[in-house]
């Protein structure tokens, strides 16, 4: 059966402006990076798209490096584009990065403009897309000047390649110096999207100050810590998770789920409940709470995640109080 979206569909999401931007992103974004690989199921890859878009995602979030293999999380979602979303494509917001290593040799890591120009290319084939709407520059380079990196994202605007370019992972004075690079070349910074979370809070020493001051955009990305803040290790680690699968590319380790942080989920939920959410919700309506964030990324691996997570949007509000505790919890 063709897929035929929800007539409903924008009924059911919140949309914020990005930064001093004309676009709007819908307040919970659907990310590629985990369960879209060749690896991992194309039917539920497909469903988790189906869902999404049914509640009013309309913005899918990628990287040339996403699957595993690194690509094919990129291959998957063309396939899915052509067969389902080709129709919505005016509707839909598609943005993916460069800067992880891709392929071997000097050429397919970092930030020099050889790279990026050849990675947007690859990504827009594996897609089957004309354009992306955002293409970042997906971590910092330490070797490569700010300015030939910055003047390449200008240079993917000017070719039609992206309508957009943001930046991900900059610490605060990189994405002040990479900000006003951009603004001088004419292509305005839209966004940029750091690791934020309850359990991961650096983003609140300086970069959400530049970001504001600056009129961009942010979207988190890991902010459920990868599982932690869920139900999912409320008892420990539950066999057949990312933290036992060894996927590489990011996921989480063994190592990673202490003992004390799953004590501190414990306590959030126990929070969460007194609020009639899950644990998983109370840590995205957290940070939603900003009004300087303009999307938060979600990664699931089941389409009734992606209904689950949407519902953080009925209660984003916190008394002192609760703010509060949770400070308390998190020290």
């Amino acid at each position: 059966m063709p897929y035929l979206a929800n007539a409903d569909r924008y009924g059911k999401m919140e949309y914020r402006r990005c930064g001093n931007s004309g676009l709007k992103l819908p307040a919970v974004s659907l990310g590629l990076w985990h369960n879209f690989g060749h690896i991992d199921s194309f039917d539920n890859a497909r469903k988790i798209l189906r869902v999404a878009f049914d509640n009013g995602i309309t913005h899918f979030d990628l990287a040339n490096n996403y699957g595993p293999p690194a690509g094919s999380a990129e291959e998957n979602f063309g396939r899915i584009f052509k067969d389902d979303f080709l129709p919505y494509r005016d509707e839909l917001v598609i943005s993916t990065k460069a800067g992880w290593g891709m392929w071997p040799g000097p050429y397919g890591d970092w930030g020099s403009k050889k790279y990026l120009v050849a990675s947007l290319d690859q990504s827009l084939k594996r897609m089957g897309l004309d354009y992306v709407d955002i293409f970042y520059h997906h971590r910092p380079d330490p070797d490569t000047p700010l300015e030939e990196t910055m003047a390449t994202l200008d240079l993917m605007v000017r070719q039609g390649k992206a309508l957009y370019v943001g930046i991900s992972s900059y610490q605060p004075e990189e994405a002040a110096k990479a900000i006003n690079i951009l603004k001088q070349l004419g292509t305005p910074c839209l966004i940029h999207q750091p690791k934020y979370s309850m359990f991961d809070r650096w983003v609140e020493d300086g970069l959400m100050d530049v970001l504001e001051q600056q009129g961009v955009g942010c979207i988190p990305f890991s902010p459920l810590a990868q599982g932690l803040l869920t139900n999912k290790y409320l008892k420990g680690i539950p066999a057949g998770s990312r933290a036992t699968s060894h996927r590489g590319n990011g996921a989480i380790e063994e190592g990673q789920v202490s003992e004390e942080k799953i004590n501190k989920a414990r306590e959030l939920n126990l929070l969460a409940e007194e609020r009639g959410q899950n644990l998983a919700q109370m840590a995205l309506a957290w940070i939603l709470k900003d009004p300087r964030i303009c999307s938060v990324l979600i990664g699931v691996s089941k389409p009734e995640q992606v209904l689950d997570s949407i519902r953080c949007l009925e209660n984003y509000s916190f008394t002192k109080a609760e703010l509060d505790r949770i400070d308390a919890i998190l020290k």
